[in-house]
């Protein structure tokens, strides 16, 4: 995949109404600090699109960016930060459920997880909500480099038991410094592209 252009089309709160796009839609769920929005500013090959927030767990908007005007990259709230309250919780769960439940354009869900731990009770729960709604994610295991690489697939090994993974997930080590995984990631949407394509 070349990037040729990218931008932050459309932002939705928890009263929004969805965007019906016409392109696929590829979305990104994940914990706060999990580094979502560093894969998907790796992905579209820009230093700072998709922004951190300066708050962990303040930010509530689905975020759409269109690329090369084929896809989208919908970057999804992040959850599980401690401190937030509950009504913000709710808010989040809310508009993560309205979004995978309703969208007509969404191919797959990119889940992250961070490589360095065992995944947490909301991550799991996140994962059989995504199944639920009839999406098998593909794991992102983020902030690779933090860990020596001998360790990677003992890790990924404790990924896939925690979630209790269904059958052939993908599994793919990502790291925001030295773009590890990117590459795979790319293959992923350009042969989703490709099914597109064949049978339309």
């Amino acid at each position: 995949m070349v990037i040729k252009n990218v931008s932050l089309e459309t932002v939705c709160g928890i009263t929004s109404k969805l965007p019906v796009n016409a392109h696929m839609e590829f979305a990104f769920a994940g914990k706060s600090n999990v580094g979502k929005s560093s894969l998907i500013n790796g992905l579209m090959n820009r230093k700072s699109l998709a922004r951190t927030s300066a708050q962990p767990g303040k930010t509530q908007t689905i975020n759409y960016y269109n690329v090369n005007d084929q896809l989208y990259l919908v970057d999804l709230p992040g959850y599980g930060y401690a401190r937030a309250n509950l009504e913000i919780k709710a808010d989040w769960g809310k508009m993560i459920e309205k979004y995978l439940h309703s969208s007509r354009q969404l191919k797959a869900v990119f889940l992250l997880v961070d490589i360095r731990h065992a995944p947490s009770e909301n991550d799991r729960i996140m994962y059989e909500w995504i199944l639920h709604q009839g999406f098998e994610p593909v794991i992102i295991a983020t902030k690779s480099d933090k860990i020596n690489r001998s360790q990677i697939g003992k890790q990924i090994k404790l990924i896939r038991e925690g979630l209790a993974v269904v059958e052939n997930t993908i599994v793919i080590p990502y790291s925001a410094q030295t773009k590890q995984g990117r590459e795979e990631i790319y293959e992923l949407l350009d042969s989703w592209l490709e099914e597109t394509k064949d049978t339309q």
